[in-house]
């Protein structure tokens, strides 16, 4: 994560709850707060509802992983609190990935430039130029 840096104190989620926006889709649920610096501090939280720890270290680690993937996507300078729902226990990456551009496009902070440039590499590899 080189635009990005963890979310750990309590104290910085409470900020994000009380004062952020939410969006939420079936298998997640994201709060987003301006922070004022120049780079995004990303908090993920699964409750013991969704299943054992083995389960929830999984879903962290996807939800952690899909956004180092598409961090470029994200506009900088916010606190993101992405909370995994009951419903995304099981899934694979493809869908929680999705799941977190489709808030992140919610939120207005997910740009689509960098997905228009893998577009055109693509086309171009398949043309052969």
């Amino acid at each position: 994560m080189k635009f990005s840096e963890s979310l750990k104190k309590n104290k910085d989620f409470q900020i994000v709850y009380r004062n952020g926006r939410s969006y939420a889709n079936t298998l997640l649920v994201m709060y987003v707060h301006p922070n004022g610096t120049e780079k995004n501090r990303l908090g993920i939280s699964v409750s013991k509802k969704v299943g054992n720890s083995v389960v929830r270290h999984r879903l962290t680690r996807l939800i952690r992983e899909s956004y180092r993937i598409s961090e470029e996507k994200f506009r900088c300078g916010f606190d993101i609190i992405v909370i995994a729902r009951t419903s995304a226990r099981g899934r694979d990456y493809r869908s929680i990935e999705s799941a977190l551009i489709h808030l992140g496009k919610l939120h207005k902070i997910v740009s689509a430039a960098p997905e228009k440039k893998e577009e055109e590499k693509n086309k171009a590899a398949d043309t052969g130029i």
